[in-house]
Parts: structure tokens; C-alpha cells; sequence
């Protein structure tokens, strides 16, 4: 589903219909310009569209480059081109110095400071190489977004945020260690693909948990509200909405919210969790 918004108003219009949208008709570059869209109303979409056709422009000529000049067509070619061109031609590169900056999880802005997290660098990653028709997919790495391509029967895991590197077990074991503790160990599951409303509902997880570090809970909850237009089957999106009421001093629309989520939870700890949380609640407005 491409973009058929040219504001921000328009853009929540469009995050409702997403909802509804089989997620392989999902384009996330125009998911992200318009959850980005929403903060900078009255700024012209153009120039970010046509720099997703430029980055794809510039990719295909240096593939095609590296061809002429003798490379074979593989998936190393074509990484090698990736990272010529949005590393070094763009000079795209992550955030080491402001990781928390809410600017790194805004893809309007990264693409303005060319500086973003791994999420919002590897959704454009993953937008040209679609654009491409390359087999190249997003990973849910726990606390590092990753891409992989597939050819050939080869596997690539590229990481944007450091120069569209290639990495193999020890260095994502490196990384894994560093975020969940040193017991922590790669599973199968890590290398799965996310899908793309999973993508889209990561970026926006980067904005919730910093703004509730903020203790912006009020923006965090217009965060979720965001979301839920996007991800409507996400259940996990109303205990969040019901937290961050309770902590506003809504304690009757923070129990609609948990109520809400735990007729739907599947999990028997959680629907526990919840309902304590709710008891408590009650209890405020007897």
C-alpha cells in the first residue's frame, strides 16, 4: 500500500486504512513517512519520496557498475553496492553519540541528519532492495533491528548501523550479550523476518520507551493511540494504553483499556497481571 497522504492529517486517515491491509501490501517506507508526518505537519513529502528514488537510483547504477566491471551477480555484489551507495555515497551511519534522540526513530529527520537507529536505518535498507526486487527482509534481533538477505542458498545478516557490515554468529552474539546479559545465547528465532507491521509497531516502541523514560506518559499514550490505528489485533497496545491512563489519574478508562486487554491476552500470567492492576483500579473509584 503506497502513500496516498500529502499531510499529516491525511496520514492518520491512512494509518486507519493500513490497519485493515494485508501485511504484505504493507510498504513500511510510506508507513514510516507517515507516523514521521504526523510531527511535521505542513513539510513537503516530495522531498522525501523522491530521495527513497534516488537512494534506489543510485544503488541499481552502482550494481550495475560493479557488474561491467567484472563482479559476478550475487548477493555479495549487491551488498557491496547497498553499501557504497547508503553508507558511504549518502553517508548514512547510526547514532552512536544521541542513540535516545527521538530525531533517530523519526525517518523524516534521519533522512535530513542522514543519522538514525537500527530500525529506521535498515526500513531504508529494506525499501531499496524491495524496490530492487532483492530478497531482502527485516529481523527482529532482540534490541538491534537487522537485515538479511537470502540467495543462492546463502544467508547475509547487514547491519545499517554500522555501515551496512555483514554479521556473522559471533558478532550478533556480541550484540545480544551487550543488551540481554552475558548468559544470553542466539536462538533460531532471532533470524526470523519481521513482518511489516511488526516493523512499523518497533519503530514506534523506540518513541514509547523514551518518551516514558521522559516520563511523558501523556506521549507516550498519544504514541499508542498512533499505533493502534496501524495494528488494531495488537493487544499488547491496550495494557500500554492502560498503564500510562493509570498513571495520568484515569482510572476509568485505564479499566476499559484492561478490560479490553484481558479479554483478548492468551497467556494465563499476564491476564493475572492485569487483573491485580485492575482490582487496584477499582478500587480508586469505590
Amino acid at each position: 500500500m503506497r502513500g496516498g497522504f500529502a499531510n499529516a492529517d491525511e496520514a492518520l486517515v491512512w494509518l486507519d486504512q493500513l490497519g485493515n491491509v494485508p501485511d504484505a501490501e504493507i510498504d513500511i517506507f510510506e508507513g514510516a513517512l507517515a507516523l514521521s508526518c504526523i510531527n511535521h505537519p505542513g513539510v513537503n513529502l516530495d522531498k522525501y519520496r523522491n530521495h527513497r528514488l534516488r537512494l534506489v537510483e543510485d544503488v541499481k547504477a552502482q550494481h550495475a557498475q560493479m557488474l561491467a566491471d567484472g563482479s559476478d551477480d550475487v548477493m555479495d555484489t549487491k551488498i557491496a553496492a547497498l553499501a557504497e551507495v547508503f553508507t558511504r555515497k549518502h553517508g548514512y551511519i547510526g547514532d552512536d553519540f544521541r542513540y535516545n534522540d527521538l530525531q533517530n526513530a523519526d525517518l523524516m529527520r534521519v533522512i535530513d541528519r542522514r543519522l538514525g537507529l537500527p530500525i529506521t536505518l535498515s526500513i531504508l535498507c529494506i525499501t531499496i532492495g524491495r524496490d530492487l526486487s532483492w530478497p531482502i527482509v527485516g529481523v527482529n534481533f532482540p534490541a538491534h533491528f537487522v537485515v538479511r538477505m537470502d540467495e543462492g542458498g546463502v544467508r547475509q545478516i547487514i547491519d545499517p548501523f554500522q555501515g551496512c557490515i555483514t554479521l556473522a554468529a559471533p558478532e550478533l552474539r556480541e550484540i545480544l550479550k551487550k543488551t540481554m546479559g552475558p548468559k544470553a545465547e542466539l536462538s533460531a528465532t532471532y533470524y526470523e523476518p519481521a513482518t511489516n507491521r511488526d516493523t512499523l509497531v518497533r519503530l514506534q516502541n523506540n518513541i514509547k520507551h523514551r518518551q516514558i523514560e521522559a516520563e511523558d506518559y501523556q506521549g507516550a499514550l498519544a504514541t499508542v493511540e498512533i499505533m493502534k490505528r496501524f495494528a488494531p489485533q495488537e493487544y499488547r497496545l491496550d495494557w500500554d494504553a492502560g498503564v500510562l491512563m493509570a498513571r495520568l489519574e484515569r482510572p476509568a478508562a485505564a479499566i476499559e483499556a484492561l478490560e479490553r486487554y484481558v479479554s483478548k491476552v492468551p497467556d494465563a500470567r499476564d491476564r493475572r497481571d492485569a487483573a491485580m492492576l485492575l482490582q487496584e483500579l477499582k478500587s480508586r473509584l469505590n
